[in-house]
This record gives C-alpha cells, structure tokens and sequence, in this order.
C-alpha cells in the first residue's frame, strides 16, 4: 500500500494570492478547494478548533468525547486534516498526537481575508 500523498501546507506566497487581489489560476484553485473540502466538516472543524486552541499536541484518544464519534471516525477526520496540510501528527508508542501546522490558518486566512470586499 502506498504512503498518501499530502497536500501542500497553505502558503499565502507559494498558493494563492487574496482572492481579491487578483484571479486565481486553476492549481491555485485546486489546491484552495482541497483545503476547504477538508474543513467543510463540522466533525472537522470540531477537532481542529479543539486542538488549535490547545498548548500542547493533543492526544487522539482524547478527541474521541469532543465530537462524540467512534475512535475510526475520529481518526479518519485527523487523517484528512493531516493530508490536507492543517495538522501535523506525531506518533508516541501506541497513540498519535495531534497540533496545528504552524501558520496553515493564518495564511487561509489571509486568502480569505478580504474577499468580497472589493466588490461594487
């Protein structure tokens, strides 16, 4: 079985420009719309605003109770974060820890940022 391919971590400079700075060329689209896809989840955005707002990496195993869902599930949801460039996961023997890639929600938020509000 082959190892899955990761996306990019979303870099403003490398990615996409604001979306009201300029049109998007079709990877730069691509790629967005990944991440989005990734975060349109609310189990997701559950998790990720767990372990964004947490000082250290969290543990898979506590993630189960956050969002109520079997411990498979959870993991698929992390496993999707992961492939999308959002969180980094480190293994420590048996169980996975979980944190937020450094400037991966800064920088979608910078695409998003403004947009829209160009608009006449």
């Amino acid at each position: 079985m082959s190892a899955p391919t990761l996306l990019p971590v979303l870099d403003v400079t490398a990615c996409c420009t604001p979306l009201d700075e300029g049109t998007l060329g079709r990877d730069d689209a691509e790629n967005l719309a990944r991440i989005l896809k990734a975060l349109a989840d609310p189990a997701r955005l559950q998790l990720l605003s767990h372990i964004a707002s947490s000082a250290e990496a969290v543990c898979a195993c506590d993630l189960v109770d956050v969002v109520g869902l079997a411990q498979p599930t959870v993991s698929h949801h992390l496993s999707t974060l992961v492939k999308a460039g959002i969180l980094t996961r480190e293994k420590r023997g048996v169980w996975a820890y979980y944190t937020v890639v450094p400037g991966a929600l800064g920088a979608l938020a910078d695409v998003l940022r403004h947009a829209g509000t160009n608009a006449r």
